[in-house]
């Protein structure tokens, strides 16, 4: 069957050609001229499918490869203007024929070829010659993203001289880059995907929770998204189409399967392979910092996270810090003893070379001093001769503790307190600054009268940790106040009430004179300041000032308990370990550093600094000044960090890491499946000196009254007449005047050592109605606290008494009188109160302080935030508040009223206790029923509460509030109360010191942090590896014209000012001339003519192919094959039904 070649195709024809790629036998060679846009189609598509490999193709999902075709080849050839990013095509935004899925799944594309991008130089790293360009690699790589995948197309690089090739992605090509370009490859590669760094960007900082499970399954969560978005786009405009009208049914394609997310493990071997690409810079970091006050401890919670040919070697994990919390060395050890011997050789290696001064202070928790002689410890720092070792007070204190019998006895809290007590005293100025903040903030809560008492129980341990200042109280005095809080408690003084004694006389006699000889190696030394303020608060209107304290080794401890948290997982062998170990001990560094300045920090977090040094280099030669504040660290010291020291160590050899090695990737890809643990963060716990007693064990010698009270009574009208009285005791009291507390501006307290009664006049009264004053005994008060005084009211013709209640609060007797009322109600059957009763609880309600008047403020049963632990919120502040819409929901699921504790007011609590003295037992109501006591307070309390709330005068005169209690919240109160009684109970008698106590003298002024970072010592910084950027300077291959050796230079024409002359000039032709570097302007004159000789060589033509191939079955054309030609029209066996002969008659008759 023959076929004009004029032949004319339908539009369906020209649709299954467009699919299918292959040319009709049947369909001519050239067609219709109305069909000129299909072959205008066809010759893309055909090219298309021609120009990309079919290697290629495999590696690039279908719905990419067509327009990725035409982005990179243009009529058979690779584009010279390739882009670095290329964007798919997008849908279109109206579709008159049903839409295929190609461009709502297409990926984006990055094209990472330097050498034909940027013609930059490359050399081979074996001969040194430059490399050339061999071609686009046959295999595209899929990268993770954010939100998506896309494609990675590079360049094949060959060595003409000794034959070797490689890729534009491999380590090779790229450090030869300037560093600029070479951070524009943003990937990091593995033996199957690839990996954008911004996703590895995310686990760099362990924040908490912050996990490869947890950033695998948010990777998830955002690519199925995406991909649903992109689905749901597809489908919406495929729907329209199945509901038009139509002929015939609309088939749609099925959308393209999504790629699935890589596992956790190959995270985080992606992981590892960004720390080493860091890996100079970060050891340099670590062994270039200092500190003037170090701290040494060990653990071994980490060591069993260590696998691998390294498990079971090492048994300690030894640290050594600085004041602010930054880590000089980490390492891990297989005995602590000698085998320290050249990690503190090391580090004494490192300050002589930076020619950095010698630490001052050295805190450790062991090995301190001995009885005769030098010590291990300061043999082992024999260069540093004025080293000062210190014991760490904590660990003193625990020594002391083991000689307790339990640590469950009453008396132990108290008995670790005072031992604090003992040795250490407090700033008075930082104590008395801080009682006039909470002060302040009880004023603005409401609370109408305020003591010293009161305050101090709302003095928190963290608020004396953060807010206030301390000292060791020297050595003698610690050693005689420790002997006399031993013989206090060790006798029967030091018993419970089941007669248990608190101390093992025998154990801590022996403890006692061992650990004797320590009290000198626990106190300060003298000259050398331990705080530093760190920034103020504001609580109450009073300017608070926070303190870093840099004693003991409390702050290295928190370090260790973070560092078994820096390794992902359960374990990791001994490549992974030292990788996450220094990504740890840099950004910990760091942190902290940013920290111990004043300056507000940069909106730069630099990680990267190569970079950073590449653009203060250019920087300084461009503006003359450096862009970004950044110093270099010093030249890494060559110290074995880590892992590496145990391998030393243990005899082993050091592991070395080569990104490019196959046991690298080998150990890399080694990991054990997380199993869903969340990892913490590098943030520094608010970890609190644990040697700080509790806010409870603030005592003082007398509970003054720091505000007057408005007094309430009804009964009796306010006289302006009344006279303040002051009975002091005849102890000395020393009060300084910044404690000097005043509610109201025109009363002031005065301490006076008196025991008589001082009658002011009353011209030097307050304004105020009432004065309230403090009786207090005129015999010497013990070191306890005695029995809270009551408090005198004095007026013209009545001296009014109020008895105070365990907090120091006034006003609890007539709090009782209104609560015994209250109770007698419980016997009567009536269901309503009579006039009577309602005036009386309407007087004694108002006889009531104003204290006791204020609303309840019930507990709350939800955080605002959380703020404890590895769960702790970020400082942004929600848009709605943790727990409430939980508590709602159970709320409404339960029928139960939501129940509060009785001591919520003190009118609720004087009923609770006179109810509980009512039914002390419980209550047989048969032979087999009986009610428990709870049950019989509940219901009196029920009964009471049912009369009150269903009274309307009595909810209209006052606003008394009888809240809800259920059996729960009972005991828990009643069991609260009776361990503090028993508590008290045990400790009266005992003649113990004051737990907090308040040195006389004002401790030295505590050190301002710096403004900036100070300069790194040392004259050698780390060299960064920096090219000069070759972009433009490769030698490629050009096509050259050559140019007549006579012709004259190009002249550019002159701009005509004058007139044209008469005369006629011959006519001028301008040719272009191609040059191999520009182009030239050629000027031939029109009268000659150039000789033949000195036209250009033509070049001989060599055939490159040995024949033409045929279009239908791409084969040569040749006789061999069985074509043949005729007259410009072509016999092609494959396609052609007939023989050759009878296909050559057929076309010799037409």
């Amino acid at each position: 069957m023959t076929s004009k070649s004029h032949q004319a195709m339908g539009d369906d024809e020209w649709m299954r050609l467009a699919a299918s790629g292959l040319w009709p036998a049947d369909a001519g060679d050239r067609p219709a001229p109305r069909q000129k846009k299909w072959f205008d189609l066809f010759n893309k598509i055909q090219k298309a499918r021609t120009d990309v490999e079919v290697e290629m193709n495999n590696t690039i999902p279908v719905q990419d490869q067509r327009w990725i075709a035409s982005t990179l080849y243009h009529a058979g050839k690779l584009r010279s203007n390739l882009k670095l990013w290329y964007e798919p095509p997008a849908p279109s935004p109206i579709y008159h024929q049903a839409p295929t899925p190609d461009h709502f799944f297409s990926h984006r594309l990055m094209v990472w070829m330097p050498y034909h991008q940027w013609k930059v130089r490359v050399l081979c790293p074996t001969c040194g010659k430059q490399l050339t360009g061999y071609g686009v690699h046959q295999k595209v790589r899929k990268v993770l993203d954010i939100d998506s995948f896309y494609l990675l197309v590079t360049e094949i690089l060959r060595c003409t001289v000794c034959h070797l090739t490689y890729l534009s992605t491999s380590q090779t090509v790229r450090e030869q880059l300037d560093p600029p370009h070479q951070r524009m490859f943003r990937l990091i590669l593995t033996q199957k995907y690839a990996c954008d760094i911004r996703v590895i960007r995310l686990l760099r900082e362990r924040t908490p929770g912050n996990s490869p499970t947890r950033l695998v399954k948010q990777l998830k969560e955002n690519h199925g998204e995406e991909w649903l978005n992109r689905l749901a786009h597809y489908l919406e405009e495929c729907a329209s189409f199945v509901d038009r009208p139509s002929l015939f049914p609309v088939a749609c394609q099925e959308p393209p399967e999504p790629i699935d997310v890589p596992t956790s493990r190959w995270v985080l071997s992606v992981y590892g392979r960004d720390i080493i690409s860091r890996l100079d810079h970060i050891k340099a970091t670590i062994t270039s910092t200092f500190g003037s006050i170090l701290k040494m401890d060990s653990s071994k919670k980490i060591t069993k996270k260590l696998a691998g040919i390294g498990k079971g070697t090492a048994f300690w994990m030894t640290s050594v810090g600085n004041e602010i919390g930054q880590i000089l060395i980490s390492v891990l050890t297989a005995e602590e003893g000698a085998g320290l011997d050249l990690m503190v050789a090391d580090l004494m290696k490192r300050y002589s070379q930076a020619c950095v001064a010698p630490p001052k202070v050295l805190y450790v928790d062991c090995h301190c001093c001995v009885e005769a002689g030098q010590s291990k410890l300061q043999a082992r720092f024999g260069q540093w001769p004025d080293l000062t070792i210190r014991l760490d007070i904590w660990h003193f204190m625990r020594r002391m503790s083991a000689g307790c019998t339990t640590d469950a006895h009453p008396l132990y809290a108290t008995f670790m307190s005072c031992l604090s007590a003992c040795i250490f005293e407090w700033d008075p100025e930082d104590i008395a600054l801080l009682r006039r903040a909470v002060t302040e903030e009880l004023r603005q809560e409401g609370v109408g009268v305020i003591s010293v008492g009161l305050v101090d129980k709302h003095i928190t341990k963290k608020d004396l940790a953060f807010y206030c200042r301390r000292r060791t109280r020297g050595e003698d005095t610690t050693f005689r106040l420790i002997n006399q809080l031993l013989q206090e408690l060790m006798g029967d003084k030091g018993r419970d009430l089941l007669g248990v004694p608190l101390l093992d006389r025998v154990r801590m006699e022996h403890i006692w004179r061992v650990q004797q000889r320590h009290v000198k190696c626990i106190q300060d030394v003298p000259g050398i300041p331990l705080y530093t303020e760190t920034g103020t608060t504001t609580r109450g209107g009073i300017v608070l000032t926070r303190y870093r304290c840099a004693r003991g080794t409390t702050s290295l401890e928190s370090f260790h308990l973070h560092l078994q948290r820096f390794i992902p997982g359960t374990s990791a062998n001994s490549l992974n370990f030292q990788l996450y170990l220094l990504e740890g001990l840099s950004r910990w560094n760091q942190d902290r550093a940013a920290a111990s300045v004043t300056s507000r920090p940069s909106a730069l977090l630099i990680n990267a600094g190569d970079v950073v040094h590449s653009i203060n280099t250019n920087s300084l030669k461009v503006f003359g000044r450096k862009y970004v504040s950044f110093q270099p660290p010093a030249k890494y010291t060559g110290e074995l960090i880590g892992v590496d020291y145990l391998l030393r160590q243990t005899g082993q050899p050091l592991q070395e890491v080569n990104p490019d090695s196959e046991d690298t990737e080998n150990l890399l890809e080694d990991l054990v499946e997380e199993g869903g643990e969340e990892d913490k963060g590098f943030q520094e716990d608010d970890t609190l000196d644990p040697t700080i007693s509790g806010a409870s064990c603030i005592t003082v010698s007398t509970d003054q009254l720091v505000s007057s009270i408005q007094s309430a009574s009804c009964t009796q009208p306010p006289s302006h007449h009344a006279v303040q009285l002051a009975v002091q005791p005849s102890s000395q009291l020393s009060v300084q005047p910044s404690s000097q507390l005043s509610v109201q501006p025109s009363s002031q307290l005065s301490v006076q050592p008196s025991s008589q009664l001082a009658v002011q006049p009353s011209s030097q009264l307050a304004v105020q109605p009432f004065s309230v004053f403090a009786v207090q005994p005129s015999s010497q008060l013990p070191v306890q606290p005695s029995t809270i005084a009551p408090i005198y009211l004095l007026t013209d013709d009545k001296l009014y008494v109020y008895q105070v209640d365990e907090h120091g609060m006034p006003g609890i007797d007539r709090v009782d009188s209104l609560a015994e009322y209250l109770v007698e109600l419980r016997t009567q059957t009536s269901m309503t109160l009579s006039n009577q009763q309602v005036s009386t609880i309407t007087a004694l309600w108002q006889d009531l302080l104003d204290f006791d008047k204020q609303r309840v403020v019930f507990a709350a049963r939800h955080q605002e935030k959380l703020n404890t632990r590895q769960f702790r919120s970020l400082k942004k502040r929600a848009e709605f508040t943790l727990g409430v819409d939980s508590l709602k929901r159970s709320a409404i699921a339960s029928t139960a009223p939501l129940a509060q504790w009785p001591d919520c007011c003190r009118v609720v609590e004087a009923i609770f206790v006179r109810l509980c003295d009512v039914h002390n037992h419980p209550k047989k109501m048969g032979k087999a029923v009986s009610l428990t006591r709870w049950s019989l307070i509940l219901q009196d309390y029920r009964r009471i509460r049912y009369l009150i709330l269903n009274n309307g005068a009595v909810m209209r005169d006052t606003s008394l509030q009888l809240v809800e209690v259920n059996q729960n919240t009972l005991k828990q109160w009643h069991n609260c109360k009776v361990e503090k009684q028993d508590e008290r109970l045990v400790l009266q008698g005992i003649n113990l010191p004051c737990r907090i106590p308040v040195a006389v003298e004002v401790l030295p002024p505590a050190i301002v942090r710096p403004a900036v970072a100070p300069q790194q010592p040392g004259d050698k910084q780390h060299t960064y590896s920096l090219p000069q950027s070759t972009a433009g300077q490769a030698i490629t291959k050009r096509e050259f014209t050559a140019v007549p050796s006579n012709a004259p230079a190009a002249v550019p024409p002159k701009r005509q000012l004058l007139p044209k002359p008469t005369t006629l000039r011959p006519a001028q032709l301008f040719v272009f001339v191609p040059t191999p570097t520009q182009h030239s302007l050629s000027q031939v004159p029109g009268t000659t003519s150039s000789p033949a000789t000195t036209s250009a060589p033509k070049r001989k033509y060599v055939k490159k192919v040995q024949a033409n191939t045929c279009r239908k079955c791409g084969q040569y054309r040749t006789a061999e094959t069985g074509h043949s030609q005729y007259k410009g029209t072509i016999y092609c066996p494959s396609s052609e039904m007939v023989s050759k002969d009878e296909w050559l008659e057929a076309m010799r008759r037409k």
